[in-house]
């Protein structure tokens, strides 16, 4: 059995990587989607979140997503309080999906803030994606991202340095798609004998 946290700047191409991954065999797993578990609708964590942020960040009774970012993305303290109500439940869902794991299975976890959480110790191999910031901010503008948001997702994510520092491998994504598919194959044969 093998743990491996795939991180990477916003735009970086994380999410394309992790479906490859994904295609080669692995067990994916993405913290967004843990994220959006520990606050769902009649969820404790939905509760605390509305109690925290108020009627405000509601749309028919949902969680407006794009309304709770515009908040905690320009307030430091909303965002440390969104992170003490999500960040415990995301482990605790997090270690579940480990201990489903069997002993010949990879899991890949696609965990954007693997620095900023200080989670590096909860996996065997850590990778990150990378890409130079004018092709991040080209990617982000066509999924339809404005600029100052853009620049607010930079700034509140590591450094590519401090990824870089506790990564075990690095793929640079400013290529073609065959490009990368290429790179992943072969960390992907590299995982396997790691695993064995």
């Amino acid at each position: 059995m093998l743990v491996v946290g795939l991180t990477g700047g916003i735009g970086a191409g994380k999410s394309l990587v992790a479906q490859n991954f994904s295609e080669l065999g692995a067990i994916v797993v993405d913290a967004d989607q843990l994220a959006r578990i520990a606050v769902e609708k009649g969820s404790a964590g939905f509760d605390e979140v509305v109690a925290r942020f108020g009627d405000a960040i509601l749309k028919n009774g949902e969680l407006d997503r794009k309304a709770l970012a515009e908040i905690v993305f320009n307030d430091v303290a909303a965002k440390a309080d969104l992170e003490a109500i999500t960040h415990p439940r995301i482990k605790s869902l997090f270690k579940k999906a480990v201990a489903e794991l069997g002993p010949e299975d990879i899991m890949i976890y696609e965990i954007p803030l693997l620095v900023e959480t200080s989670a590096a110790h909860n996996f065997d191999f850590i990778i990150t994606v990378e890409a130079p910031l004018e092709i991040r901010k080209a990617r982000l503008l066509e999924r339809g991202m404005q600029q100052g948001e853009i620049l607010k997702r930079i700034a509140a994510q590591a450094p590519e340095e401090g990824r870089i520092a506790i990564a075990n491998a690095v793929i640079r994504n400013d290529g073609d798609e065959d490009h990368l598919l290429r790179s992943v194959e072969n960390l992907w044969e590299d995982l396997e004998r790691r695993s064995k």
